[in-house]
């Protein structure tokens, strides 16, 4: 009889852990998924970080380009002041040329009416 009695234990022992190893079961399977989830969340993270390393890096190469832009303007305001300087010195030149144009000219026509004068009393003379 006691081995009947062990039989009868056993086997209630089974029936009533059949609930327990259901839960336990499950209970693992929800640990494998979280791990699971927890392990693509640290790649998930890896990739955030190379990512903003990356836009790190661009923003470096960006306020590097801005610097260098802001020189190439500060060299072209200087040579825009040496061009206006170049334009205003040419212009008071070719006001000066035409000044002198305009004498020369009126010299050659001062020139001109004296020398008919001359052939004029050369003609006479002779």
């Amino acid at each position: 009889m006691d081995n009947d009695l062990a039989k009868l234990l056993r086997s209630v022992i089974r029936e009533e852990l059949v609930p327990v190893n259901d839960r336990l079961e499950r209970i693992e399977a929800e640990q494998t998924a979280q791990r699971q989830d927890v392990h693509e969340l640290k790649q998930d993270v890896h990739e955030l970080k190379q990512d903003v390393q990356e836009l790190k890096q661009d923003v470096h190469e960006l306020k590097q380009d801005v610097q260098e832009l802001k020189q190439d303007v500060q060299v072209l305001q200087q040579d825009q002041g040496l061009i206006k300087r170049a334009v205003l010195e040419t212009n008071e030149r070719l006001i000066n040329v035409e000044s002198l144009l305009e004498n020369q000219h009126r010299i050659i026509e001062l020139l001109s009416v004296r020398s008919i004068e001359h052939e004029a009393q050369i003609k006479r003379i002779k």
